[in-house]
């Protein structure tokens, strides 16, 4: 059990640096539909951490939840640097799971396998989105409907103003 219980402290400290990471790149993209789409990712990588985080206590183990989240910055400005970024968590998505998907499909373990197989399948989606923004698609989460006009504007590069 204690190579598991490492196996998945690991995963988990992994994809908690990806979400703070995709946390970080979000305050960077400001077009509307890729940053929801940012938001929808952070949500399912905060869904990865519980399951991960349960999984971890269950076999008698504990986690580490504190990271740093990292500087990120992009080079040039507006579309381009969203594009810099973009292109920067394609890139990491795959290398994520091109780290982790050899020594998930050894485990032993069915119920954990299958698990971490969801978050890896997951994580692809999300380099799918990456990419479809990169390609200039910004129907990332579903069609737009004609009638809600042309998209304008740009989010905000924090949450909550005071």
């Amino acid at each position: 059990m204690t190579g598991l219980v490492s196996l998945l402290q690991a995963f988990h400290r992994d994809k908690l640096t990806e979400l703070l990471r995709h946390e970080a790149g979000a305050r960077l993209v400001d077009q509307y539909d890729a940053n929801n789409t940012y938001q929808y990712i952070i949500n399912r990588e905060e869904t990865q951490l519980g399951w991960l985080a349960n999984a971890v206590v269950e076999l008698g183990g504990a986690v580490m939840d504190e990271a740093n989240e990292p500087a990120r910055t992009a080079a040039g400005k507006g579309e381009a640097a969203s594009q810099a970024i973009l292109a920067e968590d394609s890139r990491a998505a795959q290398a994520f799971v091109d780290t982790w998907r050899p020594r998930v499909e050894v485990m032993a373990n069915a119920r954990h396998r299958g698990m971490l197989r969801v978050i890896l399948g997951e994580t692809l989606e999300h380099k799918r989105f990456f990419d479809q923004a990169l390609a200039g698609d910004l129907d990332l989460l579903g069609r737009r409907s004609d009638e809600v006009g042309p998209r304008v504007g740009a989010v905000l590069p924090t949450r909550w103003i005071e």
